[in-house]
């Protein structure tokens, strides 16, 4: 729907231009041509002779330079496509908005027996180049409110929002002083590295006990991200350096950002789960995202096929696993092999996943697919990609959009489903139970599980 309207928008716009560049030239070379004997004589005696030209001058101008814009953005650009709570995976029918249609699904649908909500792992909370030098961002992460800042040294700190003294938000009016967050209610400042408060304006001596809790958090791969342990232990491992990000031979080209009504878990499972790519994914991108219409006959004429494998990595990285793919394109039963398509989708920890493409033809690049816990059952995913600077940005915002296109696919899936813990399974989907004793590793005794259903908040 979307490529559509940006479709018929480009057309209107191509068509305006040519018919008010063609009134432009008939107007500049022979104005009698419009105004059969010439400008009227009103206009003549009142200096307005060159109006109907300037008019169609800067007409012409505004609609070509909007055309020159939106081309921009197309050729050059980020792809910045951000989903709000309910624009995905929800039908809404019987004059039910899809705000309406996705607060009864939540009501309604059976919770299961779900793991705990909250497995223990690095997590995004931003992007870096959405945290300037002295920013300062409200993020809700695992169920709590931080505050991202960015001190005046470029370092990024995470700590908790609400000021240990009267309880004002420090990322709403807080302001960044050196390498501190200043309340915006007292004047309180936190230093980054802590947490502990270093100034009080209108006190003599600052207690050791006045601080807020610091997140332990890290800076890498163009995010930053923040560690949790239901036990406050320590990080036990790191998320690995992306040298091609780190050195600029890979750049930022675009990002989406999706929110899912699941736990948690489901969304990495995917990986695992071999059989639903035959099923789901095979209809071709131009069949849309909604599982309705996805099988028309009109488009089945495009195919992906798919190839893939599922393990997870021994130690010392039994937090990681690996999903191999291999992707073929076939159009009126064709094979195109100059599409074909390797992935290596490398999971590091619950909420981390590198998706590293390298093709002959369309060069080297990654999507940074990142999980990241809202509340118990509201998961923010987002796809950052990172791709050669040589190759040119149309490429990679195409592979972007077609990934957030099949990612849509299993968002109206997950959306609308419930959790099993014992699922009915066949051989055939071993891979799924291996996947989940792989992810129970993330889980601790005390790891922090559902107690109710919080009904009362809507989208």
């Amino acid at each position: 729907m979307e490529n559509s309207r940006a479709s018929l928008m480009f057309k209107a716009a191509a068509v305006a231009a040519i018919g008010l560049t063609a009134t432009f030239v008939m107007l500049v070379q022979d104005p009698d041509t419009l105004f059969g004997g010439g400008y009227p004589e009103l206009w003549r005696r009142t200096g307005l002779a060159g109006a109907p030209t300037r008019a169609a001058a800067c007409i012409f101008a505004g609609v070509f330079l909007l055309a020159m814009g939106w081309l921009y953005r197309l050729l050059f650009a980020p792809l910045e496509l951000l989903r709000g709570v309910d624009e995905v995976g929800y039908i809404a029918e019987d004059g039910r908005s899809r705000a309406q249609a996705a607060n009864e699904v939540r009501r309604r649908r059976k919770t299961g027996e779900l793991p705990p909500v909250y497995p223990n792992g690095w997590y995004r909370v931003l992007d870096s180049h959405m945290l300037e030098r002295g920013d300062v961002k409200s993020v809700t992460v695992l169920g709590q409110q931080v505050a991202v800042f960015r001190g005046q040294d470029g370092k990024a700190y995470v700590v908790d929002a609400y000021c240990p003294h009267l309880g004002a938000n420090l990322a709403v009016g807080g302001r960044v002083v050196g390498g501190c967050i200043e309340c915006p209610f007292h004047g309180w400042q936190f230093r980054g590295t802590d947490g502990k408060c270093v100034r009080i304006p209108y006190a003599d001596k600052v207690p050791e006990f006045a601080k807020v809790r610091c997140w332990p958090s890290c800076e890498i791969n163009g995010q930053v991200l923040v560690w949790f342990h239901c036990d406050g232990l320590e990080p036990s491992w790191r998320v690995p350096e992306q040298s091609e990000i780190t050195r600029g031979e890979w750049v930022y080209r675009g990002r989406t950002e999706h929110f899912i009504n699941a736990h948690i878990e489901e969304i990495p499972e995917n990986a695992a789960d071999i059989a639903h790519l035959a099923h789901l994914h095979t209809p071709g991108i131009v069949s849309g995202v909604d599982l309705r219409y996805t099988n028309s006959k009109t488009w089945e004429f495009i195919r992906h096929d798919w190839k893939v494998e599922w393990k997870p990595e021994p130690e010392p990285d039994k937090h990681c696993s690996q999903m191999l793919v291999k992707h073929a394109l076939t159009v009126f039963g064709r094979h195109w092999p100059l599409l074909d398509l390797d992935v290596v989708a490398r999971q590091v920890g619950p909420g981390v996943v590198f998706l590293l493409f390298e093709h002959s033809f369309l060069g080297r690049g990654v999507i940074m697919h990142c999980v990241t816990p809202v509340e118990p059952l509201l998961q923010c995913v987002s796809h950052t990609i990172f791709y050669q600077s040589t190759i040119p940005p149309l490429v990679p915002k195409f592979i972007l959009r077609a990934e957030c296109i099949q990612f849509e696919r299993d968002v109206m899936i997950w959306n609308n489903k419930t959790y099993i813990s014992k699922p009915m399974l066949v051989k055939e989907d071993s891979a799924i139970q291996k996947h989940r004793r792989w992810f129970s590793q993330f889980y601790s005794e005390n790891s922090p599980r559902l107690r109710y259903q919080h009904d009362t908040l809507d989208f």
